[in-house]
């Protein structure tokens, strides 16, 4: 069965809009940062702002790759082929660390700036436009919520990391639990779940949906 998150256009661009105007105003701001402490199990600060800016970059890349046809049909059929072939999470520390060196010294302002470039893209593109993604083709509409996900679930990991509160933008806060419901489903997992969430009982050590 083929799990399809329906979302309309606006929502979807909204949703990804306020996530990645939340990261940008989380990222500390000027040359000499908090960079350096631990933030996410082996990535400091400057790794982790690094790894989030992917969510935005992939998109740019993705768009201008392109794609020929519909491989992929949904965020949940994203995830769980990555997981199962791109996902190496010593590869995926690296890639994190790559691009936050790529970011300069000026993280805030890198970050910034990436992210007003690939929101003026997403605001040109059309929804159904195929892009290339690692795992296959997907149309903009469907991929864009893992970016979503991706930059609301670090940008919650980064303002823990720095001490700040997690206000999660509601919009892009609704479209990353619909994923993590939908992937919750796929892996079983939706009884755990929703026990947990309403304080029936406490998540298993280590409980994940990805």
């Amino acid at each position: 069965m083929v799990l399809v998150l329906s979302e309309s256009w606006a929502t979807t661009q909204s949703s990804f809009a306020e996530a990645a105007t939340w990261f940008v105003c989380t990222v500390p701001e000027g040359r000499r940062g908090r960079w350096d402490q631990v933030a996410l199990g082996e990535w400091t600060v400057r790794d982790l702002v690094g790894h989030t800016s992917r969510a935005l970059l992939t998109v740019e890349t993705y768009l201008t790759k392109g794609a020929a046809t519909v491989d992929v049909e949904s965020g949940v059929d994203y995830f769980g082929l990555v997981l199962a072939s791109i996902g190496d999470p010593v590869a995926v520390a690296e890639r994190g660390r790559d691009a936050g060196a790529e970011l300069g010294p000026d993280f805030a302002e890198a970050v910034a700036a990436i992210a007003d470039r690939v929101l003026t893209a997403v605001r040109a593109a059309d929804p159904d436009v195929l892009v290339g993604t690692p795992v296959g083709g997907m149309r903009l509409i469907d991929y864009l919520p893992t970016r979503t996900f991706e930059l609301t679930v670090h940008t919650c990991d980064l303002a823990g990391a720095l001490g700040q509160p997690l206000e999660v933008p509601e919009s892009a806060g609704l479209q990353s639990l619909e994923l993590v419901a939908g992937l919750a489903a796929r892996a079983g997992q939706v009884g755990a779940l929703l026990h947990a969430a309403t304080g029936r009982r406490n998540l298993p050590a280590a409980f994940t949906v990805l």
